[in-house]
């Protein structure tokens, strides 16, 4: 995406040459006589403000803003980079995308699945795995802050950056990324959360025609929740969205970034810019923003002439520059030498071996009509469809993209496995489908649909050719499984005529042998679904047009199954659904006493009633008092267990006063109502067989209202005036900006899968 913005910015600017790239930051200089700081073991806050008391000015604005030159849209290097201070041993800092792996068109690195597969295993054990492969490898490529991960909530299948959320739900997102945060930041390399916040579609991004529209309550109770989540965890730094929220845009919104993140959820870390998302500095900085990226025009020439005038106080640009140093001496950047390189290969056998477990769990059984799988026949099978070769999907576009060195396509995968079995496979690429299944004991038809960063789709219907291939193949050969290598739900009018449904978004690299080890029975599948997959888009909370791409969330709390269960319609496949090659039985509900501190344990018996070892996902929802005003049921807890035949597992919640709250509007705080609340435990949003009520007596506080705006802050966007000023001032910078948005529109070329592409296997079946 960044690539292809530059492109769309350069035809804007007809007949301006790029600058050439500079030079990589210099490296500190490891032992100065004047940094008592390196090596220290005083508290942080007195190391920085050491440092802090030695700066310049013009030092300090270097701290703040990338440098990326006049007609890049990345760079140098990474996505952005702060330049390093060798006079002060401060070392630079280089931010890599992203939340798939590491991005930016570097090779030698691990294609992972995309989030949404991530979340899809509900495993917050795999998401410190996968937050540990992609550190190791940011640092490994010389880099020291990962753009990850997305805690952006999917509320509408036909978000174009649907594949790169974790899921519907705020406490599934909210865990995953906390898992993935600490493992990120235990090797070293900073986190940033994205993107802050309610930023749910492209449409006419970073322009005040997208604009979310969505009530206090929403924001605190979905959309800024995984944030605190981002927070309890220590995330060292937050991205901004191009998105405005409530007419304001989302990187100078004084109310999201300095009263709730920094002020209610008391984050000390920084807060940066998404990529030309700054669109005047002086405002920005007093709404709380403390860097810009990539470039310099706004936090640099703007900021510093406003710093001098006294219309940002020096403190406010000390602030800034703190909290990033702040989160350089928190994770050990000044403490030892810088490594890596952006030409290093980093990728290797324990990261690809993270990639197909991740792949494997992530994803979802959900259809198995006849018990058609796992394949445990002896006869031919056809593998149908461009999706199983040339045209597989193992990365969605834009910022997420990674580049795998080879990506091990379907047809590759089942091939060598039904070799193992004595099995022979044939290939369509759908033109002779039909004659090819007919031919075969079972038929394996792939599909896909391309997501990416900078458009957002107009429906959820897969391409009228997948569609027509599903429905041949189906009526050639009973046994028919369909595999859906798409970035979010799609719909299925076919579902009632085939045998077997899949669901493996984008998988990454081990795309081939993680879905062949499924068909196959080599493992068991355990994805359970982190969005809810609707019948057809009239279902969708924001089918409206004036939600989507409209911007009025007026669906208010009841997005995703909250949506479904408000309204007591059926999806096509439920929030947490997910079958698997054995069964479970719930069982022996326990509710404890409710503690001194609000807090309740809930425990619950998992069996598996199967023949075979399987993972089960234990999902208990609350439902508050109807005075609430909440939807029917909430996610509050869960846990991934894994049984041998007829094993049980005893599983424990334990809920804290928090769970239990709703956000007061009023009072602008959380609170706990008296009454009672409903208690469910199973495997699926709409299959709990376990129910029991916890009862409160008193209805008390939760939390500190949220602060009022710091003196100074601005209550809205720039005035006319200053946005004015900021596009003479920083031209090159408004036209991106510019360019982001009308992009949205036009979407962006699809770059390449793999350094050696998938090939078409028509010759080879």
């Amino acid at each position: 995406m960044r690539r292809g913005v530059v492109v769309f910015g350069a035809a804007i600017l007809a007949g301006v040459l790029a600058a050439p790239m500079p030079a990589s930051g210099a490296e500190p200089e490891p032992s100065a006589p004047d940094c008592p700081w390196v090596g220290s073991d005083a508290p942080v806050d007195e190391r920085f403000a050491q440092v802090l008391s030695r700066m310049t000015l013009d030092e300090k604005l270097g701290m703040v803003h990338g440098s990326a030159g006049p007609f890049e849209f990345v760079g140098p290097v990474y996505a952005g980079l702060v330049p390093a201070v060798p006079r002060l041993c401060i070392p630079q800092l280089g931010l890599s995308d992203g939340p798939a792996g590491v991005g930016n068109e570097h090779t030698g690195v691990t294609q992972l699945p995309a989030p949404l597969a991530l979340g899809a295993t509900w495993d917050t054990g795999l998401a410190a795995a996968y937050g540990g492969v992609i550190a190791e490898e940011v640092s490994g490529k010389g880099a020291n802050v990962a753009l990850t991960p997305s805690v952006d909530l999917l509320r509408d299948p036909r978000a174009g950056r649907a594949f790169e959320t974790l899921g519907e739900d705020p406490r599934l997102v909210g865990s995953l990324a906390a898992a993935q945060i600490r493992a990120v930041q235990e090797r070293g390399v900073l986190a940033q959360a994205k993107h802050l916040a309610a930023y749910t579609q492209e449409t006419f991004r970073n322009t005040r025609a997208g604009n979310a529209v969505v009530s206090e309550r929403a924001l605190q109770e979905l959309y800024l929740a995984p944030f605190a989540d981002a927070v309890d965890a220590g995330v060292a730094s937050v991205m901004c969205g191009y998105n405005h929220v409530n007419g304001v845009h989302a990187c100078n919104n004084t109310y999201l970034v300095s009263q709730v993140l920094k002020g209610q959820l008391g984050f000390d870390g920084f807060v940066t810019s998404d990529w030309f998302a700054t669109h005047d500095g002086p405002t920005s900085a007093r709404a709380g923003l403390d860097m810009q990226m990539p470039g310099g025009c706004q936090f640099g020439t703007r900021l510093g002439n406003a710093v001098r005038s006294g219309r940002v106080a020096e403190s406010r640009l000390e602030d800034m520059v703190g909290r990033i140093l702040r989160s350089m001496f928190r994770h050990g950047l000044f403490d030892r030498p810088a490594t890596g390189s952006p030409d290093a290969v980093v990728t290797g056998p324990e990261h690809v071996a993270i990639a197909r477990e991740v792949a494997e769990q992530g994803t979802v059984l959900l259809r198995n009509d006849r018990e058609v799988l796992p394949l445990t026949g002896s006869g031919p099978i056809a593998v149908i469809g461009k999706a199983a070769g040339s045209e597989v999907i193992g990365s969605g576009g834009g910022s997420p993209h990674v580049i795998a060195p080879a990506i091990v396509t379907p047809y590759d995968g089942i091939a060598r496995r039904a070799e193992q079995a004595g099995r022979t496979v044939a290939f369509d690429d759908g033109g002779d489908a039909a004659r090819v299944a007919r031919e075969a004991e079972a038929a394996i038809v792939f599909v896909g649909k391309w997501y990416s960063e900078s458009k957002d789709h107009t429906g959820i219907r897969l391409s009228t050719r997948d569609n027509s291939m599903i429905e041949e193949v189906a009526k050639a050969n009973p046994n028919t499984v369909v595999v859906l290598n798409t970035g979010a739900g799609v719909e299925m009018p076919w579902l009632g005529r085939v045998a077997g449904v899949l669901a493996a978004w984008y998988p990454g690299q081990e795309y081939g042998n993680a879905i062949a080890s499924l068909l196959f029975g080599d493992v068991n599948p355990s994805g359970r679904l982190p969005v809810t997959f609707p019948a057809s888009l009239d279902q969708v909370p924001a089918s409206d047009p004036a939600r989507f791409p409209g911007g009025r969330h007026d669906e208010g709390l009841a997005i995703g199954y909250r949506w479904y269960d408000q309204q007591g319609t059926d999806p096509l496949f439920p929030f947490g659904f997910g079958l698997s090659y054995t069964t479970f039985r719930y069982g022996g509900l326990a509710i404890g006493p409710v503690g001194a501190d609000g807090s309740v344990t809930v425990h619950a018996e998992v069996t598996n009633t199967g023949e075979r070892r399987g993972a089960e996902v234990a999902q208990l929802y609350l439902g508050n008092p109807a005075a609430d005003g909440e939807p029917p049921r909430k996610l509050a807890a869960f846990d991934k267990v894994t049984l041998d035949p007829g094993r049980s597992a005893r599983v424990s919640f334990t809920l804290n006063a928090r769970d239990f709250s709703h956000w007061d509007s009023g009072a602008h705080r959380w609170v706990r109502s008296a009454g009672d609340y409903a208690v469910s435990v199973g495997g699926s949003s709409r299959d709990l067989p376990l129910t029991g009520t916890v009862s409160f007596a008193e209805t008390v506080p939760t939390g500190e209202p949220t602060p009022p705006p710091p003196p100074g802050a601005p209550a809205g966007n720039p005035g006319l005036l200053d946005t004015a000023a900021g596009a003479v001032q920083c031209p090159t910078e408004a036209t991106f900006a510019a360019a982001l948005g009308a992009a949205s529109v036009t979407g962006l070329p699809r770059p390449k899968q793999a350094q050696t592409p998938p090939r078409d296997p028509s010759g080879a079946g």
